[in-house]
């Protein structure tokens, strides 16, 4: 008898086969050969996120003792084993398509060599970098009963050496030493070339270490150089509640980070043995090792790709964001959202007017206050600027900003720091929750009053994602909406207790409760004979109460659109459970990582811009909103925006009952490239999708 399927798909299982999409667009030989080496490189950094936080929490559920199966049926120990082998196998095949590109890119000229392979005038140069550039940087760590074996960081890449004295015949146990291969300078050296050559060659830093190894082991032999690279848990553990001051503790903690457990090593498949033994066994690394075929962490392939110079046919063709007509006048930007409400959709659509909207406030006399929360800000923010100069300027600035956004603690807590030095108010979250809704918040004097100015979004406040990931971003004068978002921020940085919202729904008092409301609306309409329609684009569906509340609207009739980017714990095409239900996937040129619901409600339809994915942890965990689009025509553009996705059939990969994900077979149909085709629309606000 065949074991009967679960009707939940499992999170980290789901992760994975999201990495695979990733690099489907790596091997993808209709994408240019440098965006695939990008590809390639993103693959490599999602992996090491994935080990150090979700794998690394498996491996401590299983050293303490956990045995309980979570909801889709996996205990700990069941689970790691599963994704030890699944992402090994990614492992193998990403290393597969790293060759294979490196073929391709050699047939262009570009060249990533072995010193013995360059010319005698490209090796005398690189002698000359590794003396003038690199050994005086290196530090190599011997291991003996006087030198206990050195701490390895986390992610960083490392030589393995095997010597023996030079004159002495060779040992059962050679002398052993570690080489920490400096992050500070370049992975991928350029190679001078002739100037009359169109060829481009690199190598990589290691490779130059290893020629010149010698000269760091004067006196010895040296036996075996293996590079070796090791994940340590880097998910912080906060005692929030007990802590003084969150900012004091999150550093002690990010400091602490640095010693987390072991979880994965990477070593290159020719290891020497014995260097291999001593690894295992000073890292207490098993299950955990991770043999490869190639040089360690393609993440370098990023800054490669940007380092080979020309070739613009090897990359996608440029694209510069249409700055949004609406504000295409003599109005300055809050003149021009005090008539009407505009969407911003990102990176189509410029994220200027959100800077522009910024400095205009700070150098507004009748502006008395910016209010504003900061997730990930980028490194220059122009943002901070504005805000600072408000300060100068006496105006009442607060932000709130996240300290424990995953791995960009320290740069929020740099911001803060320097945001508080100009004068700003700042608040560093709650307690227990992450602060993840994006809203922004401007109080100005008027004839009539006062009156609030707001941007509420999908993304980041940060203008190096604007261009890189798809957000919507919604800028309004909305008494109800500015109500909702004053009483927010109040909510945050005071003692206000919980409203009674008007437009928004906010996590985690509120919002999956609305949610389901919305969700049973629709199962009310559908029970009753009427035409009734879910569609809900996200980054990730893994909450069980939210799919349990999807299959009963399967059930009674419900259609369901999912656009899912990532993790997706749903199971589609469950005969009785989610027949109605479609997911799809879009991996792309841009990251997808707008949420926008939608609801036919019996004709009267609904649309709303979330902060949030529908995870345990966003609605329960963090403070969300969920904000209603009021305006019939912008309604029009976030369907269109919808629809687009929908329609895609080259680039969308659609979820079957499996849990596999499969392109779109498609036939007569010609191919439709949703991130393209939204290239070519000049006003959002006049598109209509047919």
């Amino acid at each position: 008898m065949s074991k009967q399927i679960s009707p939940y798909l499992n999170r980290d299982l789901s992760w994975v086969e999201f990495n695979r999409r990733v690099l489907q667009e790596a091997q993808d030989p209709e994408n240019p050969l440098l965006e695939r080496a990008k590809f390639l490189a993103i693959v490599s950094s999602n992996m090491d996120e994935f080990m150090s936080v979700r794998v690394a929490g498996i491996h401590e559920q299983i050293r303490a003792g956990l045995v309980k199966m979570d909801f889709t049926g996996y205990s700990p120990a069941g689970l790691w084993k599963r994704l030890l082998k699944r992402t090994k196998n990614m492992v193998s095949e990403q290393y597969r398509a790293y060759r294979e590109l490196m073929k391709c890119l050699h047939k262009k000229g570009i060249f990533i060599k072995e010193y013995d392979e360059l010319s005698l005038t490209a090796q005398k140069a690189m002698a000359d970098y590794y003396n003038e550039i690199v050994f005086p940087v290196i530090t190599p760590m011997a291991v003996d009963q006087s030198r206990p074996f050195p701490h390895v960081h986390t992610k960083e890449l490392y030589l393995a050496v095997t010597l023996g004295i030079e004159g002495e015949e060779t040992t059962e146990e050679p002398l052993f030493a570690i080489i920490q291969i400096p992050s500070i300078l370049p992975r991928c050296v350029p190679i001078p070339g002739r100037s009359n050559s169109k060829k481009q060659e690199f190598i990589l830093l290691e490779d130059i270490i290893t020629t010149f190894i010698d000269t760091l082991f004067t006196g010895y032999n040296v036996y075996s150089v293996s590079p070796f690279r090791l994940t340590r848990n880097s998910d912080l553990s906060i005692d929030e509640e007990g802590a003084e001051d969150l900012l004091e503790e999150i550093e002690k903690e990010l400091r602490r980070r640095k010693w987390g457990a072991p979880v994965r090593l990477e070593v290159e498949s020719d290891i020497d043995p014995y260097a291999l033994q001593i690894l295992k066994e000073e890292l207490e690394i098993d299950d955990g090792l991770y043999t490869i075929d190639g040089p360690l962490d393609l993440s370098f392939l990023m800054k490669f790709s940007s380092a080979v110079t020309g070739h613009e046919q090897l990359r996608y063709k440029k694209y510069e964001p249409e700055y949004p007509k609406e504000f295409e006048t003599d109005q300055d930007i809050m003149s021009v959202i005090a008539e009407r409400d505009v969407l911003l959709y990102h990176p189509y659509e410029s994220f200027e007017p959100v800077n522009e909207f910024v400095w205009e406030a700070a150098q507004d006399p009748d502006v008395l206050a910016i209010k504003m929360t900061m997730y990930r800000v980028s490194g220059q923010s122009s943002l901070v600027k504005a805000l600072e100069s408000a300060a100068a300027a006496g105006k009442q600035v607060t932000v709130i900003v996240e300290l424990k956004a995953r791995f960009d603690e320290e740069n929020n807590i740099a911001w803060a720091k320097q945001l508080e030095k100009a004068g700003c108010h700042v608040v560093y979250g709650l307690v227990g929750l992450k602060i993840h809704a994006k809203m922004l918040l401007v109080v100005r004097r008027e004839k009539d009053g006062l009156k609030r100015y707001v941007h509420v979004g999908t993304g980041n406040y940060n203008e190096n994602t604007a261009k890189l990931y798809t957000d919507i971003g919604l800028m309004t004068s909305n008494d109800i909406i500015g109500a909702d978002t004053s009483a927010l921020f109040n909510e945050i940085t005071g003692y206000s207790a919980p409203r009674d919202w008007e437009a928004f729904a906010v996590a985690p008092t509120g919002l999956k409760t609305k949610l389901l409301e919305l969700i049973d609306r629709e199962i009310s309409h559908a029970q009753a004979g009427k035409p009734a329609k879910i569609i809900a684009k996200m980054n990730s569906l893994s909450n069980q109460e939210m799919i349990d509340k999807l299959y009963e609207a399967s059930t009674a009739g419900v259609s369901i659109q999912l656009i899912v980017r990532g993790v997706c714990c749903l199971r589609p095409g469950l005969p009785g459970i989610s027949d109605n239900i479609q997911v799809i996937s879009i991996v792309d040129r841009y990251l997808e990582h707008s949420r926008v619901i939608y609801f036919y409600n019996d004709g009267e339809e609904e649309l709303y811009l979330s902060s949030a994915d529908w995870m345990t942890r966003n609605l329960q965990k963090r403070v969300e909103l969920m904000c209603p689009v009021f305006d019939d025509s912008l309604k029009r553009t976030l369907i269109n925006i919808l629809k687009l996705s929908l329609d895609d059939n080259k680039k969308a990969r659609v979820l079957r009952v499996n849990g596999q994900y499969e392109h779109f077979e498609l036939g007569e149909e010609q191919p439709f490239r949703s991130q393209f085709a939204a290239q070519k629309v000049k006003s959002w606000k006049e598109a209509i999708v047919e």
